[in-house]
């Protein structure tokens, strides 16, 4: 199943349809838009060798420096595709419908770009990030020869599970024993009178490097074609913060259980969909550890918006899960977590999460 599942997730792919913006258009007719299957796991700037070719009769003279933007919203390249779609797509878009620019980038938004050297060592930031999280030191991913290195990016790249397998396997990153497989091979063997139900209690436990996408609203909607859109990044709280797996014996360690240590300061004890939860305590609690600097820096600012939007709603603050959505998929919260990680974790080794929760208040955020 674990196979099964990665291979259908790497082969996952976004439907774009890209519009060059109407300001850098010098010809009649406007030239269409490109129509392109953008795969999930990889990078907006990564899809410039299509785009730039497409539209360069029509672009006006200058230095090119590409951008994408949706409904106004400058899109973050560092952020994997798919993460973007489900964040910024509440009702999913078929074709998304994206605004290409080669022109004006907003430094004041977003962090400079150049091309695929400056998505490939974020990539490789992440990839050691995650390293120490899971190992508590990244020197796996510090002595990767350049050849390991440069075959591990172009199975990113070009969405090679096979090559991405063969080369990460020397980084040693593990993975976490699924509780769910164990349960039914111990059922499986104890139907064949084997006796070996002893393996119940040995689940191995870990820290999970996670990504929390954090959308709070004030407002309910029960469709999410209703849902308040996103139209400023200070909307979203960027959260890096390791899940800790704690497992008890005959009991799995479920979404809502990881849920409910990665988010302490909106919950003491995260409710289900549709549950309240109660009162908000200890806000300044929250510790980040990151071994990237700019990712330490990423990570205090979204827990300053955080903070600053639960500051802002009543003191007697309820919540509620509107969505959780993980790879494109709304999981159950009662899901096993060993589950979700093993199988709809990003190349970089991060789990990313989005999430959209409703913080009754009479204030708006």
């Amino acid at each position: 199943m674990h196979m099964e599942a990665q291979k259908y997730l790497w082969e996952g792919a976004i439907p774009l349809q890209i519009h060059l913006h109407e300001l850098e258009v010098t010809t009649l007719p406007p030239p269409p838009p490109a129509l392109i299957l953008a795969p999930r796991m990889g990078y907006l700037p990564l899809l410039s060798t299509l785009i730039k070719p497409y539209f360069s009769s029509a672009l006006p003279p200058g230095v090119d420096t590409v951008w994408f933007e949706y409904k106004g919203l400058p899109l973050k390249w560092y952020i994997p595709t798919g993460v973007l779609f489900d964040l910024l797509c509440a009702e999913p878009e078929r074709p998304w419908n994206l605004t290409v620019h080669f022109r004006g980038y907003p430094g004041n938004i977003l962090i400079p770009c150049e091309g695929e050297d400056s998505v490939k060592w974020s990539f490789i930031n992440s990839l050691k990030e995650a390293a120490y999280i899971i190992n508590g030191n990244s020197k796996n991913v510090m002595n990767m020869s350049q050849s390991d290195q440069l075959e591990l990016w172009n199975s990113v790249m070009s969405g090679n599970l096979e090559a991405y397998l063969r080369v990460s396997s020397k980084l040693k990153l593990g993975t976490v024993e699924d509780e769910y497989t164990i349960k039914m091979n111990l059922s499986t063997k104890s139907g064949q009178g084997t006796g070996e139900t002893d393996m119940a209690g040995q689940v191995k436990t870990g820290r999970i490097p996670v990504r929390l996408y954090v959308w709070s609203v004030n407002e309910d909607f029960h469709d999410l074609e209703d849902a308040p859109k996103i139209d400023n990044w200070d909307k979203i709280s960027f959260i890096n913060r390791p899940a800790e797996i704690h497992t008890e014996e005959g009991k799995c360690f479920t979404l809502h259980d990881a849920l409910k240590g990665l988010l302490p300061e909106f919950f003491s004890d995260l409710p289900l969909i549709g549950e309240e939860s109660p009162k908000l305590e200890d806000e300044d609690k929250m510790k980040i550890p990151s071994e990237d600097a700019s990712s330490n820096r990423s990570a205090e600012e979204g827990v300053e918006n955080l903070c600053e939007r639960m500051e802002s709603s009543c003191t007697t603050t309820i919540a509620e899960i509107k969505l959780v959505r993980i790879q494109g998929i709304e999981p159950k919260l009662e899901i096993p977590f060993s589950w979700v990680v093993n199988n709809l974790m990003n190349p970089e080794h991060f789990l990313h999460i989005c999430i959209c929760i409703k913080v009754a208040a009479g204030n708006t955020i």
